[in-house]
């Protein structure tokens, strides 16, 4: 399994935008962002496949995250725009073993951090 470390998060206005990093001591394929509010179930924030090329996102983040990575440097990166309070979250990072897919269920990752929290003010 993968080591993973996310960081970037802190509390900021709505509007504001934050930048979260994660990085991996392993090899790594597919890398999503997931998130947990308090009181809800870990729900898939986005994904990108392992040259990249394929991204998938939540509806509810569509058009302002976008996620990238590095693999030279082996970090992968969701850079927040337009915060609402509703993405308020602890944001983890996961890793899927699977070279083949790029998912978007929690079940399809192998390794995950400890998080980050993003706190948005209204």
């Amino acid at each position: 399994q993968v080591q993973l470390v996310e960081s970037g998060g802190g509390l900021v206005q709505a509007g504001a935008s934050l930048r979260l990093s994660c990085a991996a001591s392993g090899r790594t394929f597919s890398m999503g962002w997931f998130r947990q509010a308090p009181g809800k179930e870990r729900e898939f924030v986005a994904v990108i496949s392992w040259r990249g090329g394929t991204t998938y996102y939540v509806d509810s983040v569509k058009g302002r995250f976008t996620i990238s990575r590095d693999n030279a440097k082996n970090t992968v990166f969701l850079q927040m725009n337009s915060l609402k309070p509703e993405d308020t979250a602890v944001y983890y990072c996961a890793s899927d073993g699977d070279p083949t897919r790029v998912g978007v269920r929690s079940w399809q990752y192998d390794s995950w951090g400890r998080g980050t929290q993003v706190t948005v003010s209204s």
